[in-house]
């Protein structure tokens, strides 16, 4: 046995950092309770190096109707600069009869038209700042933007333009407080509402909608929502270059997200104010998210070796490539934990740009770097008829109280020591829904392989985080690695 330790020993610090001469015990936060104490008699613990590269990938999560679109601009001292716009499109809520009273032959006089948007959080410098500039367009019925495309985050073909129909600023940390008298007729209470943005929008685009009629005709544009989407494609919603903020806005709440015109009719010959909602009620909307690497990420992009690795959140292509030295060679063992640890190192503008709420860890296949799989051993998923359900909490990918990252992996490392599976490439980073292939994917038609889209932040560009690599030079204690209790076979 005495042989075999020194013989053991001497590959690994060859490899790697070694901790088997000293008892270091380094707390375990994930099952911590689980596993024994590292005593050096049965119990051993050891470092494996883990060495990263800086990369980049083609994110190509969709739009959905649920997700909450981003909008603004981020000019960050570490990462570069980061900018959002999107477009939607709204419903009547009344096909098949004309909304305005007291008819479509009688027509009224539009009094207003507004914008109103349900703001649902911000990320970025929202307290020194946090002042942004927006306009509103109406998209142009040429443009092509389609209520049956699921548009991709990162491209910009998704961010369409036309005609400007108005534009505001807003303090985005006044939003709850700023809350506004809303107008509804018929209701005499008082009724406010914060957490809104609302945009004064040019009163031709209330005329235009008042002259559309509900019958089946070129103009029938509240007959049904296909004729109304031709003639009304939907309204883009821009951010100038300033802010060094993005919000984030909920257009499925049809309470506070809509398009509404004042208008005044006669009625018995008496002046009447009436209003009517147009809600995003359908598929129909795109968010184009454009990252431009800057400073340091921009330099690390060309020195993927660097001793940092940055990770920035979706769409961006910035993730971490990273391959565990000595696993291969490491004899049979049973592990009771395995845990790759990846230390936050402090950036410029950490203060203001917070690290995303969680990472992600999966594999890629040796020759197949395109294709990632789930560590499905480690990573628990469940499906049924309500959704998707992943478990993080064993798993890991939230940020620690030491400021580090934690992956629980150990069924990963004990298939490579006793079974001998490949020792793959592992990628960190920061998606908003992870697409990988699950070989062990549960269907009705039962257990297949399949691609899985895994819901993993909740929101795109879930912010941005420095770490330390397995070569970071400013604190040798502070590096990537891989960290592995185990008990000789």
């Amino acid at each position: 046995m005495k042989k075999y330790r020194l013989a053991f020993s001497f590959l690994i610090v060859s490899l790697v950092i070694a901790f088997s001469c000293k008892k270091i015990n380094e707390a375990t936060e994930l099952g911590g309770n689980l596993i024994p104490d590292v005593d050096n008699v049965k119990t051993f613990e050891v470092a494996l190096t883990a060495d990263a590269t800086n990369s980049l990938f083609d994110d190509s999560v969709r739009v959905l109707y649920s997700d909450l679109l981003a909008l603004g601009d981020i000019n960050d001292a570490e990462f570069g600069n980061v900018h959002a716009n999107f477009c939607f499109n709204v419903s009547s809520s009344t096909y098949g009869s004309y909304p305005y009273k007291p008819s479509h032959d009688s027509l009224g006089v539009v009094d207003s038209v507004v914008l109103s948007l349900s703001y649902a959080g911000a990320y970025g410098d929202t307290i020194g700042n946090g002042i942004q500039n927006i306009s509103v367009y109406e998209i142009g019925q040429s443009a092509g933007f389609f209520d049956t495309v699921a548009y991709r985050y990162k491209d910009p073909a998704s961010d369409f333009s036309g005609t400007l129909l108005g534009s505001k600023t807003y303090t985005i940390n006044r939003l709850a407080a700023d809350s506004a008298i809303v107008f509804t007729p018929g209701d005499t209470a008082v009724h406010k509402e914060g957490n809104v943005v609302r945009i004064r929008l040019n009163n031709s685009l209330g005329q235009k909608l008042m002259l559309f009629d509900a019958a089946n005709n070129a103009n029938g544009g509240y007959y049904n929502d296909s004729l109304f989407q031709i003639l009304f494609p939907g309204l883009a919603v821009k951010s100038a270059n300033s802010g060094n903020a993005l919000s984030y806005f909920d257009l499925t709440d049809g309470d506070k997200t809509r398009l509404t015109v004042y208008y005044r009719y006669k009625n018995n010959n008496k002046d009447t104010v009436g209003a009517v909602n147009y809600t995003h009620s359908r598929f129909g909307q795109s968010n184009y998210v454009k990252t431009q690497p800057g400073s340091n990420w921009a330099s690390a992009i060309n020195n993927p070796a660097a001793d940092k690795i940055y990770i920035q959140g979706a769409p961006s292509g910035a993730y971490g490539r990273i391959v565990i030295k000595g696993l291969d060679a490491m004899a049979n063992k049973v592990i009771h934990r395995a845990e790759l640890i990846a230390p936050r190192v402090a950036s410029s503008d950490d203060n203001k740009y917070p690290p995303p709420q969680r990472l992600f860890l999966d594999r890629t296949n040796k020759g197949l770097p395109d294709t990632a799989f789930a560590l499905t051993r480690d990573l628990i998923i469940s499906e049924s008829a309500s959704g998707t359900t992943v478990e993080f909490d064993l798993f890991g990918g939230t940020i620690k109280s030491d400021d580090t990252y934690r992956f629980n992996i150990t069924r990963y490392v004990q298939g490579i020591v006793t079974r001998h599976e490949s020792n793959d490439t592992l990628r960190l980073y920061a998606p908003f829904e992870a697409i990988v292939y699950n070989p062990q994917h549960i269907t009705s038609l039962g257990t297949i392989g399949g691609y899985m889209s895994l819901p993993v932040n909740n929101r795109i560009y879930p912010g941005r985080v420095v770490l330390a690599g397995g070569n970071f030079a400013a604190d040798a204690t502070r590096r990537l690695r891989l960290r592995i209790i185990y008990s000789d076979l």
